[in-house]
């Protein structure tokens, strides 16, 4: 007998038992979601869709899809320095793959357990396969992380490493050639949110953003939103070991490095300004994150960034992700 959606609901998305706990009022069943928001908070809403052969690979393994898929958004909660609460769920499917749904289902719950988040609703349809999910989280009111408060003299810092997904896209697509790619496959294909960060950097950073579609096309949106320029030092621009040994055997140039680096996406690591008291303060909270100073906040009449290496100017042109470029 074939499976019908409220069947694909039961068996695959219906794990958990949600109702009167972790907030949920009302749960998967009904027409909507009920959730109690805790007094002195404020509801942080995110939604990102993810399209076969745009967002990810056919070949993609269910698992990591299901796992990245939550993880995206779960990143953009982290932006905003939210508590990741509660997600809804949006898939369409051109056909019921039982061992692909048990793997997907599998990845997104391992992420959702891991923070405590709940899946409180969805859709489930027929089509090309595409994934959308909208997460919920909470944060103090007035507490919130934004784009606009970066102030002259900010330190301008990103977490992590950056570039590997971007070089693991190109691998995939066939454009390099590495002796180490599955690594940077693997960058790109799993995601991990820095929830615990951007929490921590509540009260702390002026403004922040996470890295989807290039560290210099989302260092745009802050100086656009904060009204003023910035000074980036692309040598303090954080790489792994496996991109350094690339650079080092000739496997990528330096130009390809540093557009891989600046313009790529998918990083997902947060980049936000702040004080350098601030920051000191910062560095003895958290410690189990890399956190790289790569530039400073300037203040300039239009909004722009200055690429310099060892004091010397660079020109690099800014791409980043466009969804909609021919």
């Amino acid at each position: 007998m074939p499976f019908g959606e409220f069947d694909l609901i039961q068996t695959y998305f219906n794990h958990q038992a949600v109702e009167n706990s972790n907030g949920v009022y009302l749960g998967i069943g009904d027409d909507c979601a009920i959730l109690d928001i805790p007094v002195g908070y404020q509801l942080v809403v995110t939604t990102d869709t993810l399209v076969a052969g745009v967002h990810f690979f056919d070949d993609v393994d269910p698992y990591l899809l299901g796992y990245k898929s939550l993880a995206v958004n779960l990143s953009d909660l982290a932006a905003m320095g939210a508590k990741p609460k509660w997600t809804s769920l949006a898939i369409t499917l051109p056909r019921v793959d039982p061992q692909w749904l048990a793997e997907f289902t599998r990845g997104f719950f391992a992420l959702a357990d891991k923070h405590n988040v709940t899946l409180v609703g969805g859709d489930t349809t027929k089509g090309p396969r595409s994934i959308t999910i909208c997460a919920k989280g909470i944060v103090k009111t007035a507490m919130a992380l934004q784009r606009n408060a970066a102030k002259v003299d900010d330190l301008i810092v990103v977490s992590g490493i950056v570039g590997d997904a971007a070089i693991g896209l190109a691998c995939k697509l066939k454009q390099l050639a590495l002796s180490q790619q599955d690594v940077f496959i693997a960058v790109l294909e799993h995601t991990e949110p820095r929830i615990e960060l951007g929490e921590s950097l509540v009260g702390l950073a002026s403004s922040c953003i996470d890295i989807s579609d290039g560290l210099i096309q989302d260092l745009s949106h802050i100086l656009t939103a904060s009204h003023c320029s910035a000074d980036i030092f692309v040598e303090k621009l954080p790489l792994s070991l496996a991109h350094k040994n690339a650079l080092n055997t000739k496997q990528i140039d330096e130009k390809s490095s540093l557009n891989y680096s600046l313009n790529g996406g998918d990083d997902y690591e947060l980049l936000f300004t702040i004080a350098q008291k601030q920051f000191k303060l910062l560095k003895n909270k958290f410690k189990t994150i890399d956190l790289t100073v790569i530039g400073c906040i300037i203040k300039q009449k239009t909004q722009q960034i200055n690429l310099t290496k060892n004091k010397q100017t660079l020109v690099l042109p800014v791409m980043g992700w466009n969804h909609f470029k021919d």
